[in-house]
């Protein structure tokens, strides 16, 4: 089996065929090596360290992967525990004389692999941050579009009090901002690696550079990534900031994933996805696809975190073992993230929101989703103690009799005020209005408001 076939994504269907499996392939990081070493040698030849012709050379032999063969770079790279080694002879051989000799110089094994993995990364996130964007305006028009449509809310998986589903929204929008601002702050800050063997840039001196300490920023900048304060080599810092981005990242979309599969339910049906799968084996099916990729990603993409922060624990100046357990988690999560991002875009994009059905789950616990309420606007008038009685009784009653606890309250008021005539009397009786305390569309609180502040967020 060659690298290309094992990178096809045949048993990951959540990032198969996303913008992060083309940017995070064997091929894509095999070009991110590459870019890596033509970009060392540029900055050399910035800095006056090496011929111009020699970064042209570099360059040009570099632009080309295709010449390049993965497998065999694959199973050389078995030799010294990392494909750099084998890539630099090959590139070597193809700049040919007398510029080869100019490839890699200065630099180790390391430098390259941080630097081709940060810039797999940065190109990884790119069309991320364009996924998550495209869902969060979806979101935001689904937020404003059902800003007053109610629906039961639900904690610990049971009816409490109403809510709208404008909220819900409104809700997974931010997680999902909260995401792109994650990932925005980390991808600009990706950093190049340039240190030597031991992380004292050593080599460049004795290659002639009087100060090499700016060379680490001129190659940064011949790459697009962010200049390193210090060679990173066992400082793990932009990794583990990068696991954290992609970690919340995939969680946030786990989140709205986690509930559109709840509110998917044959049982609920209070939303749909657009385009849903089928079955195998029963016709009927029409599978939320979009939010299951979602909620897989969701719950592996932390143990591929963990990995990554437990590198952070690397020994001496190059540590062995902790970095190069970091390449396929790395590239993993890279995966997992962006592909969760591409389907909540479409999953958002296509979501069906079955108003009608939530009004009519209001009344599946027959009244009582107001109790609070009815709770809080009794106590006044009977004392807390005795509204609490009252309604837990008729709470008992509504479920066993299959009655409405409106019309079960109604009736037990007026006996309550039959039996005591100077109640009606009183004005809180009159301001006492049984058909609002007990319409569930009129008990959301601040929903509206509390969405309307939500959506000002850009």
């Amino acid at each position: 089996m060659t690298p290309a076939d094992a990178g096809a994504g045949l048993l990951a269907p959540g990032w198969a065929g996303s913008p992060a499996a083309a940017e995070a392939g064997d091929g894509a990081v095999l070009r991110a090596l590459l870019d890596a070493e033509a970009a060392l040698t540029r900055a050399q030849a910035a800095a006056g360290l090496v011929p111009a012709e020699a970064a042209a050379a570099v360059t040009e032999a570099a632009a080309d992967p295709g010449r390049f063969d993965l497998a065999s770079l694959a199973e050389r790279a078995r030799g010294g525990g990392n494909p750099v080694i084998p890539l630099v002879a090959d590139l070597t051989r193809a700049v040919g004389e007398p510029y080869g000799p100019f490839v890699h110089r200065g630099a180790t094994s390391q430098d390259i692999m941080d630097t081709a993995l940060m810039l797999v990364a940065h190109r990884v996130l790119g069309p991320l941050l364009d996924d998550l964007e495209r869902a969060q305006r979806a979101l935001s028009g689904l937020a404003a579009e059902h800003r007053d449509t109610v629906l039961p809310g639900r904690t610990l998986t049971q009816h409490a009090v109403p809510t709208t589903f404008g909220l819900k929204a409104a809700g997974w929008r931010s997680l999902v901002l909260d995401a792109r601002d994650r990932v925005t702050a980390v991808r600009a800050s990706l950093p190049a690696q340039l240190g030597g063997a031991a992380g004292t840039l050593a080599a460049f001196t004795a290659y002639g550079a009087t100060d090499p300490t700016g060379l680490p920023a001129l190659y940064a900048r011949e790459l697009g990534l962010h200049p390193p304060a210090l060679p990173w080599h066992t400082l793990r810092t932009p990794v583990a900031d990068l696991a954290g981005a992609l970690a919340f990242t995939a969680a946030a979309l786990g989140k709205l994933a986690a509930d559109v599969l709840t509110y998917s339910r044959t049982e609920i049906a209070e939303v749909s996805e657009a385009g849903a799968g089928g079955s195998s084996a029963m016709p009927h099916k029409a599978n939320p696809v979009r939010s299951t990729l979602i909620a897989a990603a969701a719950r592996r993409a932390p143990q591929l975190a963990a990995t990554l922060y437990g590198s952070l624990v690397a020994e001496d100046e190059r540590p062995a073992g902790a970095w190069h357990a970091e390449w396929e988690p790395l590239r993993e999560l890279l995966r997992l993230a962006g592909g969760a991002a591409r389907d909540a875009a479409e999953l958002t994009g296509g979501l069906r929101v079955h108003a009608d059905v939530m009004r009519e789950h209001l009344g599946l616990t027959h009244g009582l989703i107001v109790s609070e309420r009815l709770s809080a606007e009794l106590a006044p008038l009977l004392g807390r103690g005795r509204a609490k009685e009252l309604l837990t009784g008729l709470a008992r009653r509504a479920y066993a009799e299959g009655r409405d606890l409106g019309t079960l309250l109604g009736e037990t008021l007026d006996e309550l005020l039959s039996g005591e005539p100077e109640s009606a009397e009183r004005p809180e009786w009159r301001r006492f209005d049984l058909a609002t305390a007990t319409d569930p569309v009129r008990y959301t609180g601040s929903a509206g408001l509390l969405t309307d502040r939500a959506l000002e967020r850009p």
